[in-house]
This record gives C-alpha cells, sequence and structure tokens, in this order.
C-alpha cells in the first residue's frame, strides 16, 4: 500500500502558508506535507523538515529543492536544530503524529500482526532497543502498566502474565509470536479487530518514547512560532490527542485570575496560543480512499503576541 497523506490540504491549508515564511514539517514521513508547503511558498520562503526514520530520510533526499532542508532527527529536538541552523523564530510548525503507513506495510519494521517479521518496531531503526530485546527483559508489572497506558487495554494484567509466561519456553522475537500470545490472552475481542492491536499500538509508543516526545516539543513550538504563527498537529490516537487539546487550550488560557477579582473581560491575560477552529477530521470520501485515516485528528492553534512569561 502506497502512503497516502492524511488530511494534506486541510493541514498545509491551517498554517496559512506566506510566500516568504519560514515553515517546519516536523515529521516528514514520505514528504506528502512538505511537497504542498514548498508548492505553496514563493522563492525566498524556506521549509525545514524533521525526520528520525532513516527511510524517510533517505526519501526526502530526492527532493532538489534549495528552500528545503531535511534533518535526520526527532522532533523533540526542534529547538537544538533549528538553532544549529540559525534559525530563531518560524511562521508555521506542523506535525503529523504516530506511525506512518510505510513502516506498517514493510514487514521488516516489525510494527504490524499483519506480517510475521522481526519484532523491531523503532522509528529510528540506527539507534535504541528493539520491542524484542525490551519483551526479553521487562518486569511483569511494568509491561502491564505499559500495555494498560498505552493501549488503553482491560486486559493488560492477563496479557503482560501471558507474555512473561511464555518468554521462559521461547523468546518472543517476531509479530506473529507476540499476536499468537496476546490473543491467549484476550478473552473477548471488539468486532473486527485483532486482540493484539492495543498491545502492539501500547509496545510501539513505549518504545519510541512518543508521548514523551510530544509533551517535550509542544512547549517549544509555543517559543519558536512567531506572533501570529500557526501550529497544526494531526493526532491518530486518543492519548495523544488528549495530550494536544489540554495543552493548547492552558496554553490559551493565559494566567489565573483569582476569583471573584473585579476585572474587564479585555483586560484578563491573554494566553500564549489561541485556540483556531474546532477539531477537524477526515471527511466520509477521505475515510473511504483510506482506512487509516479514520482516527485522524488535526487541532490547530495560533501564537499570540504575548511574550514568554506573560499570561499562560
Amino acid at each position: 500500500m502506497s502512503h497516502v497523506t492524511v488530511l494534506l490540504n486541510e493541514a498545509v491549508d491551517a498554517l496559512q502558508i506566506k510566500p516568504d515564511g519560514m515553515y517546519v514539517d516536523g515529521t516528514f514521513g514520505r514528504g506528502g506535507h512538505s511537497r504542498l508547503i514548498l508548492q505553496r511558498l514563493g522563492k525566498h520562503g524556506r521549509l525545514i523538515a524533521l525526520d528520525k526514520d532513516p527511510v524517510a530520510i533517505e526519501a526526502g533526499s530526492k527532493i532538489e529543492d534549495e528552500r528545503f532542508r531535511l534533518v535526520h532527527s526527532g522532533f523533540e529536538n526542534l529547538s537544538g536544530v533549528l538553532r544549529g541552523l540559525e534559525v530563531d523564530k518560524v511562521d508555521g510548525i506542523l506535525l503529523d503524529l504516530g506511525v506512518s503507513s510505510p513502516q506498517l506495510d514493510e514487514a521488516e519494521r516489525g510494527f504490524s500482526f499483519r506480517f510475521d517479521a522481526p519484532l523491531d518496531m523503532r522509528m529510528d531503526t540506527s539507534r535504541g532497543q528493539t520491542a524484542a530485546e525490551w519483551l526479553a527483559e521487562v518486569d511483569e508489572k511494568l509491561l502491564g502498566e505499559v500495555i494498560h497506558e498505552y493501549g488503553e487495554e482491560r486486559f493488560a494484567k492477563q496479557i503482560a502474565r501471558t507474555l512473561v509466561a511464555a518468554r521462559k519456553e521461547q523468546a518472543i522475537l517476531t509479530t506473529r509470536q507476540l499476536g499468537e500470545v496476546v490473543a491467549k490472552a484476550v478473552r473477548t475481542r471488539e468486532p473486527g479487530k485483532n486482540p493484539a492491536t492495543r498491545t502492539f499500538q501500547a509496545v510501539r509508543i513505549y518504545i519510541n518514547r512518543e508521548l514523551e516526545e510530544l509533551e517535550a516539543v509542544l512547549p517549544q513550538c509555543v517559543g519558536l512560532l512567531k506572533s501570529g504563527g500557526r501550529l497544526a498537529v494531526i493526532s491518530f490516537h486518543s492519548l495523544e490527542d488528549r495530550m494536544v487539546k489540554h495543552f493548547m487550550r492552558d496554553m490559551a488560557q493565559g494566567a489565573k485570575v483569582p476569583k471573584g477579582l473585579p476585572i474587564r473581560a479585555a483586560d484578563m491575560p491573554q494566553g500564549r496560543l489561541k485556540l483556531v477552529g474546532k477539531a477537524i477530521k477526515p471527511g466520509e470520501e477521505e475515510v473511504a480512499r483510506n482506512p487509516r485515516s479514520r482516527s485522524a485528528v488535526l487541532r490547530v492553534a495560533e501564537r499570540s503576541g504575548v511574550m514568554e512569561g506573560g499570561g499562560g
């Protein structure tokens, strides 16, 4: 299955591209959003893209455009990457979270139970521990917590107990092994959903530190945006979306004022972000064309004129 960029026009429209602006695509993937941003930029505009996946970096190296710069890095290092490129502030930042279709569809990456493949799951295959290595040593309590918290799996304890017992008999090295072991522990399954879905999601999120990295980058984005600059974030599961929603809401509220204080609405402290519209979801046509887009949620906020430390 080829990669289909989710909410392509909606996300790029949300950035309100200025022809001579400076933009960041924090998750290049296969470059769908980046290519559309470049189409809308003038000759003096610039786009900096990041990705931690070496395969994505290789794909992006084929774009020959002097306005474009691609960096092999996770977006949690965004401030440092921009500092290294001598960029102070930008006009817009786009984050398209989660795992990409090519990562799911390349069996050897080990993200999907649809193929029997080595259990890797790393987005950055050049560093870090594989899922198989982690599952070989993690203790039952932490394993259960990860599956429960990141997979929102109600059978997390049973799955953890079953996995720990199974690995004593045989090392869990492939996606098929993991899927089969989990299936034994899940007593009921949602219609049309593989019983291992939530466990695979949980292990992937933990191995790649996805929520920690999102938590790290969001405040950086606020600090890096020019006044009027836009932050657009596409999430694919409730944990990410909740984090983005709460962060944007808190940044929009400004400093808390004691209850009962006589103060006019116009004089209320302003937040460092302003919320832009409501959450955007793919339409029926996009979901029919690309079923994986079904769970996507796009949230947008705009940088206010409030400086660091003022409000928020």
